[in-house]
């Protein structure tokens, strides 16, 4: 009985379309990203004001507080749950849509 339903199920998969979207479909065109994707960190220096709001929701310990009162993002550890943007006030704090995010060095992977 599961053999007869293991091969009822590979030869439907044989005649359907693939589900995965290939990485470029054309030169120099992206991948289309949903709409409510939370990629990296988009973080406007000037609008924020300080708070710390974000440091104390992350769970994972990503956003530190610099000298100027100011906050930095170690992108390397981030699970990208979206808490710092929605308890920003002056939603100076966003998540892009950008997936890629490949460093050479961890430095490169902070976000002030």
């Amino acid at each position: 009985m599961k053999l007869g339903n293991m091969l009822r199920d590979a030869l439907r998969a044989l005649f359907r379309k693939p589900v995965t979207v290939q990485y470029l479909t054309k030169a120099a065109e992206m991948v289309p990203v949903p709409e409510r994707y939370r990629g990296q960190i988009v973080y406007d220096k000037e609008a924020c004001i300080g708070c710390i709001l974000c440091i104390r929701t992350c769970p994972s310990g990503v956003i530190t507080a610099t000298e100027e009162k100011k906050v930095a993002f170690n992108i390397s550890r981030c699970i990208f749950c979206g808490q710092c943007a929605e308890i920003c006030p002056t939603d100076a704090i966003k998540l892009g849509s950008n997936f890629e995010m490949i460093a050479h060095d961890k430095e490169n992977l902070i976000v002030q």
